[in-house]
C-alpha cells in the first residue's frame, strides 16, 4: 500500500510538472507558418538585428510579419528545389563579413556582443538567397529588360550617347599560399619565389605550367572583366601590365597574389548613364513580381497566432 500511494504521489507530481511545462512551452511559440514556429525569442532576436543594421525600432508586428515572409519564402522555394546547403550560407555570410572588413569570426563576435545570435543573421541570409534564385529563375522571361526600352530611358534623361570604348581583360589570378600564422620572413620567401617566376612567365600557357607544378600555389580559371568591372587602381595596372606578363606579388591574407593578363581587347560597353537606367528598371520588375508572388504564397500559407 505504501508503495501504491508512493507511485501515485510521484505520478501526480509528474503530470503537475508537465502541466507547468507544457503551457510555458505553448507561450514561447507566438505564429505557427505551415506547421513551423516562429518564437518569441525568434521575433525577440530579429528586432535586435533590425536594430543593428537599420538604427531604427521596427514594430513586433513588421517583425513578425518578415518572420512570416521569410517561413513563406523558403517553403515555396523548397517547392522548386531551391535549397543552399549550409557551406552556401556560410560562404554568404563570410562574404557579408568581407564587405564591412571583418572575418566570419569577427562578425559572430559583433553580433554576439549586441546579444544577437549568428543564426539569426543566417536565417534572414538563407531566406533572402532562396527567394532571390527563385524570383530569377522562375520569372526570367518576364524579368528581361528590352534594348529599345533602355535606349528610350536614357534618351528621355537628354542622354544620347549609349556606349563608350573600354577595354576587356582576360585574366587568371595565381596564389603562392602562406600559411595563417606564418612569420614575416616566410611571406617574403613566398615573394621573392613569386618575383623569380614572374620573369619566366611570358603567356598564361607559361603560367599554368609554372604553377600547376609548384608547391603550394593555385592557379585559378580565367575570368574576364571589361575597364568597368575594376577599380581604378587595378584597371591602371592592367592597362601598364604587357599582354601574357604578370602583375608585381602582392601580400593577402591567403599569400602572395599575382594576376596573368591573358588579353587585352577593345571593346564597347554600356555608358554609366545606361547601366544605371538598365538596373533601375530591373529593380522595379524584380519588386514588382517579388510582391505580386509573396501576395499569392501568403495568402495560401496556413498562419495561425497563438
Amino acid at each position: 500500500m505504501p508503495s501504491l500511494r508512493l507511485s501515485t504521489l510521484l505520478a501526480a507530481t509528474l503530470l503537475a510538472a508537465i502541466g507547468c511545462v507544457e503551457p510555458a512551452r505553448a507561450q514561447s511559440i507566438a505564429v505557427m507558418v505551415n506547421g513551423e514556429p516562429i518564437t518569441v525569442m525568434d521575433i525577440e532576436q530579429r528586432t535586435k538585428l533590425t536594430f543593428m543594421t537599420t538604427h531604427k525600432q521596427a514594430s513586433r508586428q513588421d517583425v513578425i510579419n518578415e518572420l512570416i515572409d521569410e517561413k513563406v519564402k523558403i517553403r515555396e522555394a523548397k517547392k522548386f528545389g531551391v535549397d543552399p546547403t549550409s557551406s552556401d550560407i556560410d560562404q554568404s555570410y563570410a562574404q557579408m563579413g568581407q564587405r564591412m572588413r571583418l572575418s566570419a569570426d569577427q562578425l559572430s563576435q559583433v553580433l554576439e556582443k549586441q546579444g544577437v545570435r549568428p543564426d539569426t543573421l543566417r536565417s534572414r541570409i538563407r531566406a533572402d538567397m532562396v527567394w532571390g534564385s527563385l524570383i530569377r529563375g522562375r520569372f526570367k522571361e518576364s524579368l528581361q529588360i528590352g534594348e529599345k526600352d533602355v535606349a528610350t530611358a536614357v534618351k528621355g534623361t537628354g542622354e544620347e550617347k549609349l556606349e563608350v570604348e573600354a577595354s576587356e581583360y582576360k585574366m587568371q589570378p595565381v596564389v603562392l599560399l602562406v600559411p595563417r600564422g606564418s612569420s614575416p620572413a616566410a611571406f617574403d620567401q613566398r615573394k621573392k619565389e613569386a618575383e623569380a617566376l614572374r620573369e619566366r612567365v611570358t603567356n598564361c600557357a607559361e603560367a599554368n605550367n609554372y604553377f600547376k607544378s609548384v608547391q603550394g600555389a593555385t592557379i585559378r580559371p580565367l575570368v574576364t572583366k571589361t575597364s568597368a568591372d575594376l577599380p581604378e587602381s587595378l584597371r591602371d595596372l592592367m592597362e601598364k601590365t604587357p599582354v601574357g606578363r604578370m602583375t608585381p606579388p602582392e601580400t593577402t591574407k591567403q599569400g602572395i597574389e599575382m594576376v596573368v593578363l591573358c588579353e587585352r581587347n577593345k571593346t564597347k560597353i554600356d555608358t554609366p548613364k545606361k547601366q544605371e537606367i538598365r538596373n533601375k528598371m530591373f529593380a522595379e520588375k524584380y519588386e514588382a513580381k517579388s510582391k505580386a508572388y509573396l501576395a499569392e504564397c501568403r495568402k495560401a500559407a496556413m498562419i495561425e497566432y497563438r
